[in-house]
């Protein structure tokens, strides 16, 4: 192993000691009496199996040595990637009843989509849908009739959501199902030159619509590699989806092949499977270290400093950002795909995909080889990919050599010694940013504050000219608390224009952005946040900013007695209010900092564990 993977792996550990023996007896304690519906009252459990659609389903159930697996769905036919789990419910249930085994639709999770409400009202509520998932898949977990799970969902705060709420069911088996990606539209920088130019006022909104639809085009995931396609390389290479699944294509043979596999095996792991392996025992440390090392390999959201160390403290585990960015430092980037790259996630999956993935950082000694997965002990699984040997899925080894190194290298030849995840820190506080889609020479800036309070008004700036200089753009009452961390991704073209007319720009934020923000250097979760008397909250237009992405600095450059005599500005009254916003207040009340998830169950947990 490399020693910074082991340093970083044992450090956690110790922090976590405490907490985590905490989360596993209350786990043990969870799992030690056996099936839950055995001791179920006569009525509680005739309530349980009232809507089993055959009797055959509720005399299965009343035995003791047979599964009942829950299915948890974050379905809805608005959302690509997730219209096709409409069908996969009955592909499972079936799949079960040939085992002997029963599924009941335990309760379906919101799914909302960052894409849709990117810029619009309802993107305030986007990080509090992950708190509200992780509720839903407790209360769908909640009746006590479950011996396993089956958790469907792909995007970008689904998947943290049913981890977080899962984990509190820890001691139940449980396997993530993926959708799949749509098929590749038009080329990634044919969409991002569209969009250049309609920034720049070059292109026609139908020109705009044309190429988005040819880009999202139909079911399946979006093909570039955001967050949720970084959801997916977390979840396999932490061993909880089958191996070399996240990428196949939903309404194919394979993937059905794929949904039905993970119905059987998922019954393997229960104690009437004679294989117990409960999700906690899958989620520990090593784990969520691998997860860390496949994040900066891959190049993938930020927004998973967000979402890896919320569902890690759910499972008792203390990860910070300084360890995220301590692996960064000797994870090499092996990925190129869009925004990092031209290529898209088919693209990857074809030339090698995760399994390469898996098997060139284990070689290098990046990644923890003995974890438990739900295949079984040991990561060497995950080299393998699935095919169809007629009807029947079998796994065979994976590609030894990337088939296109522009997309994907082995660690010996990286497209980076890094993995571009770094800490910033100075007198404006934490944050973070990711370099790795950012060139060398865009990496440090050091000019004049420009101060705004949210999208629209940097916008407005930009078309009314008034942005032809460097600057350092900051975007202020934008964190958890303030308004919900809605993403920003319309700063990204109009950034991006005036960096390509030779401007040095950057972004300064305590709002979110994600994998797709692409080439401006941009210091992103900065903490304590503008409504929490954070440092952003002083700074005035003009003021000297330098965002350092080398040397990890976030400062502003004012005398520190001006500095200390200043007011610092106030939330405008205006925000949090209307398309259902006010609902989540107390929510957001309770949010805590970013580098601690900007999660409403924070405190909540660690004062359980």
């Amino acid at each position: 192993m490399h020693p910074r993977v082991v340093e970083v792996t044992e450090r956690l550990v110790e922090r976590s000691r405490q907490t985590r023996e905490r989360y596993l007896a209350m786990m043990a304690a969870a799992a030690s009496e056996g099936p839950q519906r055995g001791r179920l009252q006569c009525a509680n459990f005739a309530h349980g199996v009232a809507g089993c659609a055959s009797n055959e389903d509720k005399q299965r159930l009343r035995l003791m040595n047979e599964a009942n697996v829950a299915i948890v769905s974050a379905y809805n036919d608005m959302l690509s990637a997730h219209q096709p789990y409409e069908h996969f419910p009955e592909l499972i249930k079936q799949a079960l009843r040939e085992v002997g085994s029963v599924g009941q639709f335990a309760g379906g999770v919101p799914a909302m989509c960052d894409g849709v409400t990117q810029g619009e009202a309802g993107m305030e509520m986007s990080l509090a849908s992950r708190e509200v998932i992780a509720m839903s898949t407790a209360v769908a977990l909640s009746h006590n009739m479950f011996d396993a799970a089956l958790l469907l969902g792909i995007c970008d705060k689904i998947v943290p959501g049913l981890m977080i709420g899962a984990l509190r069911f820890g001691h139940l088996p449980t396997i993530f199902v993926p959708g799949g990606p749509m098929p590749s539209g038009i080329p990634n920088k044919e969409k991002a030159e569209v969009r250049q130019r309609y920034a720049e006022g070059k292109a026609s909104r139908e020109e705009l619509l044309e190429s988005e639809m040819k880009s999202y085009h139909s079911p399946g995931t979006c093909t570039f590699y955001g967050t949720a396609n970084t959801n997916q390389v977390v979840m396999e290479i932490m061993g909880l989806h089958l191996p070399g699944s996240s990428f196949v294509n939903p309404y194919t043979p394979l993937r059905d092949a794929l949904t039905r596999e993970a119905a059987r095996q998922v019954v393997r792991l229960t104690h009437q499977g004679g294989s117990y392996t409960p999700l906690c025992q899958i989620v520990d440390e090593k784990a969520i270290v691998n997860s860390v090392v496949a994040l900066n390999a891959t190049g993938g959201s930020t927004n998973h400093t967000l979402h890896i160390p919320a569902f890690a403290r759910a499972a008792g585990i203390q990860l910070t950002w300084q360890d995220m960015a301590d692996l960064s430092e000797v994870v090499p980037t092996l990925a190129k795909v869009y925004p990092n790259g031209q290529a898209d996630v088919n693209h990857f999956h074809a030339c090698g995909g995760v399994p390469f993935m898996v098997r060139t950082l284990l070689d290098a000694g990046l990644l923890h080889e003995d974890v438990h997965t739900v295949v079984g002990k040991g990561l060497r699984r995950y080299v393998q990919e699935p095919f169809l040997d007629g009807e029947q899925l079998v796994w065979r080894d994976g590609p030894e050599q990337s088939l296109d190194e522009n997309i994907l290298r082995p660690a010996t030849r990286p497209f980076s010694p890094e993995g571009g995840l770094r800490v910033l820190e100075g007198n404006l506080g934490r944050g973070v940013t990711k370099i790795s889609a950012v060139a060398p020479e865009h990496r440090v800036v050091e000019a004049p504050a420009r101060v705004f309070i949210d999208q629209s008004e940097l916008a407005a700036a930009f078309k009314a000219g008034e942005l032809e200089r460097d600057f350092v753009a900051v975007v202020r009452f934008q964190g958890p608390k303030a308004n919900g961390m809605p993403e920003l991704h319309k700063l990204t073209p109009f950034l991006g224009v005036l960096q390509d007319r030779g401007y040095k720009v950057a972004l300064v934020t305590d709002g979110r952005m994600s994998g797709a923000s692409g080439k401006v250097p941009a210091a992103i979760h900065v903490c304590p946040e503008a409504l929490d008397g954070g440092p952003l909250a002083r700074v005035r237009d003009g003021d000297i900013i330098r965002v350092d992405g080398e040397s990890g600095e976030l400062l502003v450059r004012v005398e520190s007695a001006e500095w200390a005599a200043r007011t610092p500005a106030t939330r405008p009254e205006d925000l949090g209010i209307g398309c259902g916003r006010e609902l989540f207040g107390f929510m957001r009340a309770a949010f805590s900092s970013a580098e601690q998830g900007a999660s409403a169950f924070t405190s909540g947990l660690e004062a359980l564990q």
